[in-house]
């Protein structure tokens, strides 16, 4: 029997009832209805709607429904082989209740709405989830971090216009990725920070009948607090949205850290060696391997700016309060939720497995007059101004160009022709380590700021991580998400 039966006459057409459904995707959050119902039910014990034994016979039952569909494959049974006609999660919790509490089961429905259990659930969904998105965020870090550490003073090339443009260390690179691993913990950190309010006693729109203490649920349910006003809490998805598109941005990252390792991986470049536990072979050539990690990593991306797009779209023009098209912003989450666990989970241990050919890297920085800059900047300290200084040293380079040779294989003599205030000097002030050495300020890559960051940096990276050790682990079906990546 449907829940709203009373109203109608005629059954629903059969291809629109099942059409119209939500229980094949909405199963997902089976563990927050569950929480959210628990929740409910302590806020009505303390109206008088439920006396003690009741409350705890109901949470009890509660508990069972959990355990049983605890695991990832159990929940996907949900709808199919229950032998339940229920239209999404909220109506098959209820039912499966009533199987083991009888008709006390159908109390717990009293003062709420699914209109606030789906935005309930929702946020508990979403702040579990991105809770374990920062976790992962953080052991990516930790294996760039390692990683930074173990190449030393490796310098490689750093591209403008994907051309070679300065040496960098290999360090300062990969910390630059830290840095957008960092950006987009906090970014998802205010997102969770925005969310953590309470739907719960919002009813359908205009508030609960009862007069329950909406403080109760909050608390059990560790938000901050409860929503402030019911219309907005019932129809309110910027927290689905904001969520989808911190991942795209999260995933623009993993993009682009996943193109320069596919570049790198070339023989053209042949700055790193893939993990072979990370890479697959060609069935027709007997040589290949291939990054397919990296480049589905890139593809995927795709998944989350869909998924985000998709949610913009729908909500775009929606009237208050609570639609049925919001329903429509349930998939895009779980499909972009697994998809960010899968690749930051597989991220560590591709990070931590890659090799860097640090002696290929150094022979590209010498070569291609990447310290041209250096060049520049010697004779800027010794009083040319810079435009002339520039203007001086892409001569050089025009020379050396010419003739075969780099900056630092020119003789003196040559130099002097152009300019008469290279000095002897010049040549130790364009060595690797001094073009290095040479942008000494915050942040840039001499080789004691990279130090310097690199201890920063690992402090933050260790906030981060302390900050949410101590997170609730999330329920059995995020974890199954992790390694799903679908």
């Amino acid at each position: 029997m449907k829940m709203w039966s009373g109203r109608f006459r005629e059954p629903l057409d059969s291809f629109f009832d099942t059409w119209q459904r939500s229980i094949t995707f909405d199963r997902a959050l089976l563990q927050q209805e569950v929480q959210a119902s628990k929740a409910h039910a302590r806020a009505l014990a303390a109206a008088g709607v439920l006396d003690e034994q009741e409350q705890q016979q109901i949470s009890s039952a509660l508990d069972s429904i959990a355990a049983r569909f605890s695991a990832a494959k159990a929940v996907e049974e949900i709808g199919v082989a229950t032998g339940h006609d229920a239209e999404d999660i909220h109506h098959f919790v209820e039912m499966e209740l009533v199987e083991l509490v009888g008709n006390l089961g159908l109390k717990l429905h009293t003062g709420r709405s699914r209109n606030e259990q789906v935005a309930t659930d929702l946020r508990l969904y979403i702040r579990e989830s991105g809770a374990m998105l920062i976790r992962h965020l953080g052991r990516w870090a930790n294996a760039l971090l390692a990683q930074a550490v173990a190449a030393g003073e490796a310098a490689m090339p750093a591209y403008t216009h994907l051309q070679r443009a300065e040496p960098v260390l290999v360090a300062h690179w990969l910390l630059a990725y830290v840095e957008m691993i960092l950006r987009d913990a906090s970014r998802l950190e205010d997102c969770l920070e925005r969310l953590n309010f309470c739907p719960l006693g919002s009813g359908a729109v205009a508030g609960a009948t009862l007069a329950l203490d909406r403080t109760i649920t909050s608390e059990t349910l560790r938000f901050a607090a409860p929503t402030a006003n019911s219309m907005d809490a019932t129809s309110d998805r910027d927290f689905v949205l904001e969520y989808l598109q911190v991942l795209t941005l999260l995933g623009v990252h993993v993009s682009r850290f996943a193109e320069e390792m596919t570049l790198f991986a070339t023989a053209e470049f042949g700055f790193v060696e893939l993990p072979e536990a990370y890479s697959t072979g060609s069935s027709a050539m007997p040589q290949k391997k291939n990054p397919d990690l990296t480049e589905l990593l890139r593809a995927k991306v795709g998944r989350l700016s869909a998924a985000a797009q998709s949610v913009l779209l729908t909500l775009k023009g929606l009237p208050l309060a609570y639609n049925k098209d919001m329903q429509e912003t349930q998939e895009p989450v779980f499909a972009a939720t697994q998809v960010a666990h899968g690749m930051l989970h597989l991220l560590a241990g591709f990070t931590h497995a890659v090799r860097f050919k640090t002696d290929r890297m150094r022979v590209a920085c010498e070569q291609g007059y990447l310290n041209a800059m250096a060049a520049a900047t010697y004779l800027t300290e010794k009083g040319v101004p810079f435009r002339t200084a520039h203007e001086r040293v892409g001569t050089a380079v025009r020379f050396g160009l010419e003739s075969g040779r780099e900056l630092q294989e020119l003789s003196l003599q040559e130099l002097q022709s152009i300019e008469p205030l290279f000095g002897a000097d010049v040549y130790a002030a364009i060595t690797l380590e001094a073009t290095l050495d040479c942008h000494d300020v915050i942040g840039g890559t001499a080789r004691a700021r990279v130090r310097a960051a690199l201890a920063e940096t690992t402090q933050r990276v260790q906030a981060l991580c302390s900050r949410f050790a101590l997170v609730t682990e999330p329920h059995a079906d995020l974890k199954e998400a992790a390694h799903a990546g679908t």
